[in-house]
């Protein structure tokens, strides 16, 4: 079953929550929920109720792959599109895949952190 904008957008949220030393706040605009790691943005969630969307950070091949899978999934909007993926509602965006994407732009920003400012997880 496919996720809701809504729903998409309270996935990710408590996914990133549940991962840890995880920060957020809203440092570009008040619209935008900004979630980082050691200072270092892995998520951002949108508040536009008409723009329901979530953009994580993407190894840029697996970005590639996402993008031609899924319509609705589209390169980061306002960042680096190699290296960003936007994920809005649509056929096959589900709770799991959007928990795994939080997970994996998570992951991979953590993993590029220099070795003291990784979290304790890592």
């Amino acid at each position: 079953m496919s996720a809701a904008g809504d729903r998409l957008q309270d996935a990710a949220r408590k996914a990133a929550l549940a991962l840890p030393d995880v920060s957020h706040g809203r440092p570009f605009t008040p619209g935008l929920d900004v979630y980082k790691v050691a200072g270092k943005v892995f998520l951002i969630v949108t508040d536009d109720p008409d723009e329901q969307i979530i953009t994580v950070k993407c190894e840029p091949e697996h970005a590639r792959a996402q993008e031609r899978g899924y319509a609705s999934i589209t390169p980061g909007r306002y960042l680096d599109k190699r290296h960003w993926i936007s994920l809005g509602p649509g056929p096959g965006i589900t709770e799991r895949l959007i928990t795994e994407a939080v997970e994996d732009s998570y992951d991979l920003v953590a993993r590029r952190l220099p070795r003291r400012d990784r979290p304790s997880a890592q």
